[in-house]
């Protein structure tokens, strides 16, 4: 009997074809997973990146709440047309501290990867009050309620603390000032000092152009503008990592 004779018993054959499939998926998958738990890591760390800063975090769950992940993906493929457009392709360890991860190819919009630095704050406020003032093209709503809705986060402390049950470094420090870091971040007149050691390269100061109060468009602000900034590319190589 030939090998194809054999095959044709086991086409044939529904159980015979099930044990089959689940023999060959199991040894696949062994092969894939066993060699992580041989890993310490499986995320290559790059300097720069840290845990987001309170504002920061209450910014990107604003994000995730109002679906700007549909239309925003944040994940930059070493594509030619991607990299010129958008800038240096994503890491994974860009992502190694979102729960979950934004990355995607869905772009009714932009991909916002880099987009911390590329505008001013009062571009950001307007594009979020009336998207079509800025960008006559666009086909994003508005947002204009963000900054009249204040910012209110029942318990910062614990946002990081569970963030810290996940994986995310946050240390005591930055959990027993959180509260206070995340005022400070979009206050002016605050003593920032605190802030910049704790979260190197936050973006500091009055974001929704109301300084008066804390509102849901400073937080947003505040994380759009840290997108894509923590990694300094102008040292990195892309096949040996930093130089």
């Amino acid at each position: 009997m030939s090998i194809l004779d054999k095959h044709t018993i086991l086409e044939r054959n529904a159980t015979l074809l099930l044990v089959g499939s689940l023999l060959v998926v199991s040894i696949g998958g062994i092969v894939e997973i066993a060699p992580l738990f041989y890993l310490e890591n499986t995320i290559e760390k790059v300097e720069g990146m840290r845990p987001y800063s309170p504002l920061e975090l209450a910014g990107r769950d604003i994000y995730v709440r109002e679906g700007c992940y549909v239309c925003h993906s944040q994940m930059i493929r070493p594509f030619r047309d991607e990299v010129e457009r958008y800038g240096h392709y994503s890491l994974a360890a860009e992502s190694m501290y979102d729960h979950p991860f934004q990355w995607g190819s869905k772009r009714t919009g932009p991909d916002l990867a880099r987009v911390g630095d590329r505008y001013s704050n009062e571009w950001h406020v307007q594009h979020m009050t009336e998207p079509r003032s800025v960008v006559p093209e666009s086909v994003m709503p508005s947002y204009a309620f963000l900054k009249e809705t204040p910012l209110e986060v029942t318990n910062v402390a614990m946002n990081l603390k569970a963030n810290r049950a996940v994986g995310v470094p946050y240390t005591d420090e930055m959990i027993d000032n959180a509260a206070a870091d995340l005022k400070a971040q979009a206050d002016p007149n605050a003593d920032t000092a605190g802030i910049e050691a704790r979260y190197p390269k936050a973006k500091l100061g009055d974001f929704d152009g109301d300084a008066q109060r804390l509102t849901e468009m400073d937080a947003l602000i505040a994380y759009l503008q840290m997108l894509g900034t923590l990694v300094d590319f102008s040292t990195y190589d892309d096949t040996t990592g930093y130089r």
